[in-house]
């Protein structure tokens, strides 16, 4: 099995692919994914079909023949992924600094007063 050692950014439309790959039990197939993103974003079975060789090139599926069909299992959780692209967001955007994130979503008026409270419960709890 091919595991990625680090974790690289997606361009778009593969993370799209990898969001309907995340939300369905694995093992996966190209049919479950043109069903569930073709027809919404108007892709071809040929794009689906590249996009999903890009991300087992990537290291991010693993891919086998099963019968007549193709079947895809990931090998990066969304987790781990979320992880990386948050990370990297904080790094790029806001100095490293979770405080300059949360300045920036209140000083936008992206934060409404609910949210703020779940947050003050959230660093609450983590503070003991």
């Amino acid at each position: 099995m091919h595991i990625v050692k680090t974790i690289k950014q997606l361009p778009d439309a593969e993370f799209e692919v990898m969001k309907v790959v995340w939300a369905n039990n694995p093992p996966i197939t190209t049919g479950i994914i043109m069903e569930q993103l073709g027809k919404e974003k108007k892709w071809k079975a040929q794009t689906i079909n590249s996009l999903l060789l890009r991300l087992v090139k990537r290291g991010f599926l693993l891919t086998e023949k099963k019968g007549k069909e193709r079947i895809y299992i990931s090998l990066i959780c969304k987790e781990d992924y979320l992880k990386f692209e948050t990370s990297r967001f904080i790094k790029q955007y806001h100095d490293d600094s979770l405080l300059n994130l949360v300045n920036t979503l209140y000083n936008n008026k992206s934060l409404d007063e609910r949210e703020i409270e779940e947050l003050l419960q959230w660093v609450k709890e983590r503070r003991g």
